[in-house]
């Protein structure tokens, strides 16, 4: 059986959550906003996920996926929004706010979740990572990785949900890509096998 130490992918994670950690050490925000952009199967939720367990200030801070946001495969642009204007504007202005939880399954929104400018905010998804967005966050960071892996790692994750809608979804990454070119945004860029 292989040791979790000779996982590549593993081990690409924990370096890259420390290379986040000391941008986020770096800036000198209160309660830092950070940004986590990339492709489906990337990485960006364990990534996250690994940030805000090793995150180095006081508090817990607050982990927003964009896959909660996003109304349905046809969403990134819509979810990306809404994480602006219910998330991220709000913090900045040191407001409290909320923002409600997409149920894909019913197809609607569904309960509400707050934020408070009190703590650091984490917003992962793709289409974190554009000029609105850029502009109110402390740590702006794009995750790449192949092809190949990321289908791997989302077909893993997210079983046959995601198989008929991977071209769709693929489809609205590279509109973003396209318009708003988030490697170019990101401060921290890190690769994951």
């Amino acid at each position: 059986m292989p040791s979790r130490n000779n996982d590549p992918v593993g081990q690409s994670l924990k370096r890259a959550a420390a290379e986040i950690i000391d941008a986020i050490v770096d800036v000198s925000a209160a309660n830092p906003m950070v940004l986590i952009d990339g492709r489906a199967g990337a990485g960006k939720s364990t990534l996250a996920r690994l940030v805000a367990a090793n995150w180095p200030f006081a508090g817990r801070p607050q982990l927003v996926a964009l896959d909660s946001l996003y109304p349905g495969w046809d969403g990134l642009d819509a979810g990306v929004e809404r994480a602006l204007h219910d998330v991220l504007r709000p913090h900045a202005r040191g407001l409290l706010s909320t923002w409600r939880r997409w149920d894909w399954e019913l197809q609607t929104e569904a309960e509400a979740h707050a934020v408070t400018p009190a703590l650091g905010v984490i917003l992962e998804g793709c289409g974190a990572l554009n000029p609105a967005t850029a502009r109110l966050a402390d740590v702006r960071v794009w995750v790449e990785s192949p092809e190949s892996s990321r289908k791997h790692r989302a077909f893993a994750r997210d079983g046959d949900g995601f198989k008929p809608h991977w071209n769709q979804w693929a489809a609205q990454e590279l509109r973003h890509l396209e318009r708003h070119d988030p490697r170019a945004l990101a401060n921290v860029q890190v690769t994951i096998p």
